[in-house]
């Protein structure tokens, strides 16, 4: 009898188990743009509940989550840019324009979309101006509107436009002592440092060169500015390039009308500039050291140098890499995110007075840290059972103050860290996801994932990225149905070194990552627990392209894949970024990308797959699932399709990421059956 109650128990236990859909697993709040006031105890962020995104607060001493916006639907408008404004909160609701100036409206509103910047202020939001990158000076608030500055003064709501300028103004930066603006000026193949003068209402560009500025910095005594500069370089994209013109820091001195170059990255590795994910990339501390990310040991590190010159010195030495960044008020310290003695996680380390800490390790998953005006600490965290959540730093914890409620963790899997060889023998890392209560001898349907970017690292957790944050989830869902699922970090991404991010022939100069993808489905043929007959691989934008390349060449080892908005022609993206791109005028290269594309492997596809794409995707034209649609005709290639109209490339609307998985699963559990 009472082994009778025990299969009754667990029988009732699995029904359980098994009832939690893909709806739960993509349910989360997802907390991004987290921000810090500069002269309070103070953070703000975005959440992303399905799809309705919201503005929350917490202020000291107890931090507690408030919800500041009442916004109800989900309707596809993203909210980004916070700024503090005394008590209350500026903000920005809706996408960037496209380059033709379209803005992305998915949820088909009648009275189309746009970008503008709003006020909240006791939990009610209103419609300041169009516009977007707002930045305060005093009651007058400073934005950008199709490409030049405006001013919207808050006491009397009248907007001016500040001045005329040719080129597009980005990186709006105002003086310590609010006299003047810097900005950049983008005019193609070069970029100039402007500088307003509020008092003399006139624009200088004080040190035009032929290359480009970026990132300018102000010195704390508002006397200096100091820009990262970059030799245009005219090489085409997703091709190697270990080294490039060497990239330096430009210092410009405002009041003398001086200028000169304080450091120059050496020829040879890492002499290209890569960036941190962060909003800034160049900071000036009160040390009046300048701190900038550097590649020259092989690894995205950070490194200092005073603003007087001398030599650039290495301030985190080690195989791992920086990825976020932020700086105190105060200018004092840094926070800084990196996969330091785990290079599958990411965790938050603080530099201080000449000194490298540790703040977070562990199991957990760490990015955006910031600093508030009081000196304490925040994170956006998660880990391989939760979903994002907002977290406070306190002696080396980090302690949730917002996270999703009645999330299903206990139905997740903690994925495996694992090591394998492609086809060419070098090293991939990926996480590898096997269904609970797995036995000796079982042999499951199996499934690979490949990221998109392709700048990219999945980690052994939720990642910082929506994009990936849901990618993660659906691997846990088909884990949950049985699947085993390998997540394969393969060549050209993030997180493993230089060396790696811009392996030789990779993408469109030869599609050696065609090699992992081979390397990845000997892995699984040869799992103990994988039936071998039924892999399948699926993946969206780089990874929708590896999924392409894995069926049109392997169609014998891949029984069926899921493209998401993956590539078709190297020619037609790299026109889509590069639109000065000839392929006429780069014949050979031109040939080498058709030859790296799925579109030269036609002929030998034979597996089913399902084409998923929104027809406004800004990264990937709509035109290369057509284009691929009617090469599979050609082929009598079985196929289905998922169109989402005036959808972009990082859906907008949270029921078309449910719709895609749903189909995805769907797909997969008929033609793997």
């Amino acid at each position: 009898m009472k082994a009778l109650i025990n299969v009754l128990f667990i029988c009732s236990g699995f029904l359980i188990f098994a009832q939690k859909g893909l709806d739960d697993f993509l349910s989360y709040s997802f907390p991004s743009h987290l921000k810090a006031a500069d002269q309070m105890g103070k953070i703000a962020w975005v959440v992303n509940e399905k799809g309705v995104r919201n503005v929350y607060t917490a202020h000291a001493p107890e931090y507690r989550a408030v919800k500041e916006t009442q916004y109800t639907l989900d309707d596809g408008i993203e909210i980004s840019q916070l700024l503090f404004y005394g008590s209350d909160l500026i903000f920005v609701r809706g996408s960037a324009p496209n380059r033709g100036g379209a803005f992305p409206n998915p949820s088909l509103a009648v009275q189309g979309s746009g970008q503008a910047i709003y006020l909240t202020s006791e939990k009610k939001s209103k419609k300041l101006t169009e516009g977007s990158a707002p930045l305060l000076r005093g009651e007058v608030m400073y934005f950008i509107k199709e490409g030049q500055v405006y001013s919207y003064d808050l006491t009397d709501t009248l907007t001016h436009k500040l001045f005329t300028t040719r080129g597009k103004i980005g990186s709006l930066r105002l003086s310590p002592d609010q006299k003047k603006l810097a900005f950049i000026s983008h005019r193609g193949d070069h970029a100039f440092l402007g500088i307003y003068d509020f008092k003399k209402k006139t624009v200088s560009y004080p040190d035009p060169s032929v290359d480009i500025d970026h990132d300018p910095v102000w010195s704390p005594e508002s006397h200096q500015v100091a820009v990262l500069r970059t030799p245009y370089d005219p090489r085409l994209m997703f091709v190697s390039r270990l080294e490039a013109q060497p990239f330096s820091i430009r210092l410009i001195d405002i009041e003398g009308g001086k200028s000169h170059t304080l450091w120059q990255a050496e020829d040879g590795q890492g002499s290209g500039f890569y960036g941190l994910s962060s909003t800034e990339q160049l900071f000036w501390m009160a040390n009046n050291e300048l701190i900038f990310p550097w590649e020259k040991e092989g690894w995205l590190h950070l490194y200092a140098i005073s603003s007087t010159g001398g030599k650039a010195k290495l301030l985190t030495p080690g195989n791992f890499e920086i990825q976020y960044v932020s700086q105190s008020p105060d200018r004092s310290s840094l926070l800084f995110s990196s996969n330091q003695g785990d290079i599958n996680r990411q965790h938050i380390g603080q530099w201080k007075a000449s000194k490298i800490m540790q703040i977070t390790e562990g199991k957990g998953i760490e990015w955006s840290p910031v600093i508030d005006g009081l000196g304490n600490s925040f994170a956006l965290g998660s880990s391989g059972l939760e979903p994002a959540a907002v977290k406070r730093l306190e002696k080396g914890q980090a302690r949730a103050i917002f996270s999703s409620e009645d999330y299903p963790s206990s139905h997740l899997t903690l994925p495996e860290a694992v090591v394998f060889s492609a086809a060419d023998g070098m090293k991939i890392h990926g996480q590898l996801f096997l269904p609970k209560g797995l036995k000796p001898g079982q042999r499951n349907r199996a499934l690979l994932f490949f990221h998109g970017g392709s700048r990219r690292q999945m980690l052994l957790g939720f990642h910082h990225r929506d994009y990936y944050h849901y990618a993660y989830a659906m691997n846990q869902y088909l884990a949950l149905q049985g699947y085993i699922v390998l997540s394969v970090n393969y060549r050209s991404g993030t997180g493993y070194g230089l060396k790696f991010r811009e392996a030789l022939n990779y993408g469109a100069g030869g599609n050696s990552e065609f090699n992992d993808v081979l390397g990845a489905g000997l892995f699984l043929q040869n799992h103990p627990n994988v039936a071998a007959t039924k892999i399948g691989l699926w993946g969206g934008s780089y990874g929708g392209y590896l999924t392409a390349m894995g069926l049109a060449r392997a169609s014998d080892m891949f029984a069926a894949g899921v493209d998401i908005h993956g590539i078709m022609d190297w020619n037609v993206i790299i026109n889509n970024f590069m639109p000065s791109y000839d392929p006429l005028e780069h014949a050979d290269f031109a040939k080498l990308a058709y030859d790296s594309s799925p579109i030269a492997y036609m002929d030998t596809w034979r597996s089913p797959v399902l084409l998923i794409h929104g027809d406004d995707d800004r990264n990937v034209p709509f035109s290369e699932s057509i284009d691929k649609i009617r090469a599979l005709r050609k082929e009598e290639v079985y196929y289905e399709q998922l169109v989402f109209p005036d959808e972009v490339h990082g859906f907008l609307l949270h029921r078309n990421w449910v719709n895609a998985y749903k189909a995805t699963a769907d797909f997969f559990d008929r033609m793997l059956k």
